[in-house]
This record gives C-alpha cells, structure tokens and sequence, in this order.
C-alpha cells in the first residue's frame, strides 16, 4: 500500500489542488473519473450509499487507475465523527478522512485520535489489526508504525456552533485542513439554499482568517470552475470541483439543450 500521502503533503505545502465528489458508489465511475486528470477523489459516505465494501471497492478502482498512469488519489468523507467508521474505512487503504459537522474542538480532537494508532506520544484510539488491506494484508510489517505519520484529517466546519468555535478547531493539533461545508452552514444560519449571502460570506470569511492564523489548509466544494476561481483567489487550496454526479447530468442535459431535445 502507498505510504506516502500526496494529499497530506500538498495541504501543508499550501500546494492548490482541484478533486471530485463520488457520489454514486461505483468502482467504475470512481476508476473512470481518476483518469480525468483530478488530483484527489472523495468517496462520499456520508451522504451517497457506500457502504465498507462499496468504499473499498472504490479504493481498489482508484489505485488501479494509478497504477495505470492516473495521478488521482483518495479520501473517505465518514458518515459521522465515529471512531468505528473511520477504523474500517482506514482498514480499507483509506489515508485520508474527511469528517462531517465538527463543531467543537473537542470534536476535532476525538477525530483525530480516531485516524491514529496508540504510540508513544500520540493520543490515537485506533484498534490494531495488521491483516487488513491496508497493511497489504499482513505482509506489511511496517504498516502499523508508519501509518501515523500519513494519517491526514479534514475537518468540516458547516454549523454556526462550528464558525463560531473555528478558531479553537482550527488550533487542534493533527487538523490538516477546515473544509467549509457551504450548504449545510447557510442552512444553519437560517439561509438554506442560500449559500451567496452575505451572512454566509461573512462566516466563511472567519474560516478563512482562522485557518491563516494557524497555517492551517482551507477546502471547499465548488459547483462551477468560476467559483473555484474565486475561492482560489481567496487561499483555499483544496477545491473540490463538483461530482460524479454533476458532472453526469450536466453532460447530459447540455446535449440535450444543444439538440433542443430537453423538455
């Protein structure tokens, strides 16, 4: 299994990196959209339907389109800040882990540990078990002692108890990242479907100056390349750019608009 974890390595090199939503659960469209010239993939389990297998099918697909010259790379987005989910999506050859609705510091900290083995000076909850794909199936003897060190957390920042608590999740030790989940902020704060208004502008603007305080890495998703642009501008670096299944039906209904065949 790959040690080395490029998406941890370009968040604390401030490196701008474009990704992709998965959405649909299928090993084929997860291998499909990692040729497309992405630079990471999100497995989304909290809201599409993988399940463990699902997740590690769209693992195995990912690596294989590397193996054959994709350069993307993957992460898990959990279904919640459960450290049972995040060891099994681990076991699966996940590195990095994306965690929805972290509100708290305290939140951040228990993520954290989640994602680590119990070392010597690191406060990991990980449960052990070496014969996993991860660790090659037993045939790594490192895997346990190197993991640590490539485990990469992200967390979503996406309530107005997590804008308001950013500066203290932002300080949290073994962070790599503040995602602003846009939408479910602008729901939050009373503006659902609103995710341009200025209230939700303003809270994304303390997110932003939290995460520069800290040298912390800012992510977000983008629906359009015009609002990647924009937050590009404004220092977030991991953009994810739409999803499998935008990108499906946009194709679609495009070619049909041009045909003058939509109704």
């Amino acid at each position: 299994m790959r040690f080395v974890n490029p998406i941890k390595h370009s968040l604390k090199s401030a490196k701008s990196t474009v990704g992709c939503w998965l959405t649909l659960a299928s090993p084929a469209v997860a291998e499909l959209i990692a040729h497309c010239g992405f630079d990471w993939l999100v497995i989304d389990a909290e809201h599409g339907p993988s399940d463990t297998q699902d997740i590690a099918a769209q693992l195995r697909a990912i690596d294989a389109a590397a193996f054959n010259g994709a350069r993307a790379v993957s992460a898990v987005r959990v279904t919640a800040n459960d450290p049972s989910m995040v060891k099994r999506a681990m076991d699966c050859g996940a590195q990095t882990i994306i965690f929805p609705n972290i509100n708290t510091a305290a939140d951040a900290k228990a993520a954290v540990a989640s994602m680590l083995f119990p070392l010597p000076k690191q406060p990991g909850i990980r449960g052990v078990a070496g014969m996993v794909r991860a660790g090659s199936y037993g045939l790594d003897s490192d895997y346990v002692k190197s993991s640590n060190s490539q485990a990469c957390a992200i967390v979503l920042i996406e309530s107005v108890e997590g804008v308001k608590n950013v500066d203290a999740i932002a300080e949290v030790e073994g962070v790599d990242c503040l995602f602003i989940g846009t939408a479910d902020l602008s729901a939050s704060m009373g503006y659902l479907g609103q995710t341009g208004h200025a209230d939700v502008k303003a809270a994304v603007e303390k997110v932003l100056a939290a995460a520069r305080k800290q040298s912390k890495a800012v992510g977000i998703f983008a629906t359009s390349v015009e609002e990647a642009r924009q937050y590009r501008e404004k220092g977030v670096t991991f953009i994810a750019l739409h999803s499998d299944t935008g990108w499906l039906t946009k194709g679609a209904t495009d070619a049909l608009d041009a045909l003058n065949l939509k109704k």
